[in-house]
């Protein structure tokens, strides 16, 4: 789900590697149909789902009959639900991927999540309806695949802290009073990771650490209090685990997302990535620092999203997203992300999460709330 974003198209170029071990049985992305339709002709799955109709009209003239083409969310759960697939990849961007890995936890799918936000969200619920259905979770965000591989045989009650490292995207030693004048262009320019435009943004802003934060406290049932952020600007420790007896566990690597899915895709085992091997002594230093909390308020916002759970989190989230779209389109400044991330927080009445229709009447709240504020 989300075949033709950057986690999409890793995922297919592990399948791709290992064709005696993956068969690729359905996609679902969105609108970019010259590359949806090179995947589609090379790895034939019976399904496709798209987000609308125009797009599902010019895809059906260009494949062959046999395949079923399906259309928006509806196609989206369909695709993640309905076919034989046993493991799922949850890449779709923000909040519309939340039903999608809905629908596949509740099918029984093995999920290999990279959709942050729909933890984020819904992490509570999510994870009930995992346990519920016996599904395993295997996060396949860099960090959070660290933590998870660090974690492997230990015993939770052991842990004294889960820490996220954090490259400091492109603006870490940029002045504070510089951040007025940050172009779209400087905000796209990562200096370790190939992502798509919504997550470097996230990472410029160090937002996309705020969500990694509350997307930690419910994959590793850990509280907020338990755990934090560290700059790491090599990105090569991809994330660590301190235990109760002084030791850190750290996973190493060089930065490339198909380590972490191709985890996912082979747990408990591993197989072969493509990946150049990490070589320390021509890496020679690795530094890490302590968070600016007053240059990237972002961040700050997300701890305390975190602490108070709730609604707030799918608040923060959704005008996070609206924020991000209308700095993409240059329509605010690149402070203004925050600045709106505040504003619509401390007008919300944050009320307990029960049932997915209050994920999602949160969800347009906010997105109502921040087109009146633009």
């Amino acid at each position: 789900m989300g075949s033709t974003g950057s986690i999409g198209v890793s995922t297919l170029d592990l399948c791709r590697q290992h064709p005696d071990k993956f068969r690729v049985v359905a996609l679902a992305a969105g609108n970019n149909l010259d590359v949806l339709l090179g995947q589609v002709r090379e790895f034939k799955p019976s399904v496709v789902s798209v987000a609308n109709a125009e797009t599902a009209d010019r895809l059906r003239k260009q494949i062959s009959a046999s395949i079923d083409v399906l259309v928006g969310e509806a196609g989206a759960c369909a695709v993640a639900a309905q076919t034989s697939a046993d493991t799922v990849i949850s890449a779709i961007v923000g909040a519309a991927g939340l039903q999608p890995t809905l629908a596949a936890i509740e099918a029984g799918k093995t999920i290999g999540l990279a959709n942050k936000e729909s933890m984020v969200i819904a992490g509570e619920l999510l994870s009930e309806r995992a346990r519920v259905r016996g599904v395993k979770i295997l996060p396949v965000d860099s960090e959070h695949a660290a933590i998870f591989q660090c974690l492997n045989g230990e015993c939770l009650d052991d842990v004294s802290a889960l820490i996220l490292t954090a490259s400091g995207g492109p603006f870490l030693n940029r002045a504070k009073d510089d951040f007025t004048s940050i172009t779209k262009a400087e905000a796209l320019k990562h200096p370790n990771w190939d992502m798509g435009a919504k997550i470097t943004i996230d990472s410029a802003s160090m937002m996309n650490k705020g969500l990694e934060v509350m997307e930690a406290r419910w994959l590793f049932e850990t509280p907020v209090s338990k755990i934090r952020v560290v700059v790491h600007p090599q990105s090569i420790v991809h994330s660590m685990v301190e235990f109760v007896d002084g030791s850190v566990m750290a996973q190493l690597g060089e930065p490339d997302m198909r380590a972490p899915i191709a985890y996912a895709l082979s747990y408990p085992r591993r197989i072969t990535t493509g990946i150049r091997k990490l070589d320390l002594p021509i890496r020679q230093q690795l530094t890490f620092f302590e968070p600016d909390f007053e240059k990237f308020p972002c961040l700050k916002l997300g701890f305390d999203v975190a602490q108070m759970g709730g609604s707030y989190a799918p608040v923060l989230n959704a005008v996070n997203e609206v924020a991000v779209a209308c700095f993409l389109k240059e329509q605010i400044r690149f402070v203004d992300i925050a600045i709106l991330i505040d504003r619509c927080l401390q007008a919300h009445q944050g009320k307990v999460l029960k049932t997915l229709e209050d994920v999602l009447e949160a969800d347009r709240w906010a997105r109502e709330f921040t087109q009146t504020k633009l």
